[in-house]
């Protein structure tokens, strides 16, 4: 079988040509980073997951009449996706004060903020990803005001489902981020969900316990990442029926 053609390399994930001209095949890796890659580590089997568990959110986002880039699972870590032209930002929505807002604002942890609130910022990982208002994103050519207005539609509506479904199995959506791609169809274009949704990029807490099932256990070492994740497969129920997690420790990258 001839060697794909490796096209975008990222933390988490690594992007190969696609079988047919505007797809890619999404790879995800088992690398866990925070801090802006200050912090890393290798944990078994959470690319597998993060796989299964993106595919469950993409689908239902289609299902309620939401674009995103996802095609089908190719298989336990990989995806066929559309190919798209990534716009620039991470887009933020936040339901409750967390991690860097909480510090910004002096609020406590778990605030619960008086309407979803979006931020965005510049994906420039030597820059830290800072955040940007609309005047910054306008001026400098990344969105227009109507793309602004559509990718606030977007995020509002997949905040939407993302909090229903996750509250619905005793799981507090926080916040999240996703981003957005363009994609043409002739002379027509459009926004599209794009990248992953997955705890790698939610906080996700337990209602009743206030447990973290997301990153921040391995950003705030609180625990098994790889069993944080596991628990939210299973009250999905996309929890992959031939992977087991055996315990073993995060193997530190050097």
């Amino acid at each position: 079988m001839a060697r794909r053609k490796k096209i975008y390399e990222g933390k988490a994930k690594i992007l190969y040509e696609g079988p047919e001209p505007g797809t890619l095949v999404q790879y995800f890796k088992d690398d866990a980073t925070a801090f802006n890659a200050e912090k890393k580590a290798t944990i078994e089997g959470k690319g597998v997951l993060n796989n299964r568990l993106s595919e469950f959110f993409m689908t239902g986002l289609a299902s309620i009449g939401v674009p995103t880039h996802f095609i089908k699972r190719l298989n336990m870590r990989e995806q066929l996706i559309r190919q798209v032209e990534i716009i620039p930002l991470e887009v933020i929505v936040r339901n409750f004060a967390a991690g860097s807002m909480a510090k910004r604002l002096g609020l406590e942890e778990g605030t619960p903020l008086p309407r979803p609130i979006i931020e965005f910022s510049y994906k420039d990982d030597a820059l830290g990803d800072p955040l940007v208002p609309e005047e910054y994103i306008i001026a400098f050519g990344w969105a227009s005001q109507q793309d602004l207005d559509d990718i606030v539609a977007l995020a509002l509506r997949v905040n939407d489902f993302m909090s229903g479904v996750m509250h619905g199995v005793g799981i507090k959506l926080v916040d999240f981020k996703i981003e957005i791609g363009r994609i043409w169809e002739g002379d027509y274009m459009r926004l599209i969900v794009a990248d992953e949704i997955s705890p790698d990029s939610c906080r996700l807490w337990d209602i009743e316990t206030g447990a973290h099932l997301d990153k921040d256990v391995f950003r705030r070492d609180l625990g098994s990442l790889t069993d944080a994740y596991t628990e939210v497969a299973k009250r999905l129920g996309v929890m992959p029926t031939n992977v087991t997690h055996t315990g073993a420790k995060p193997k530190l990258i050097n």
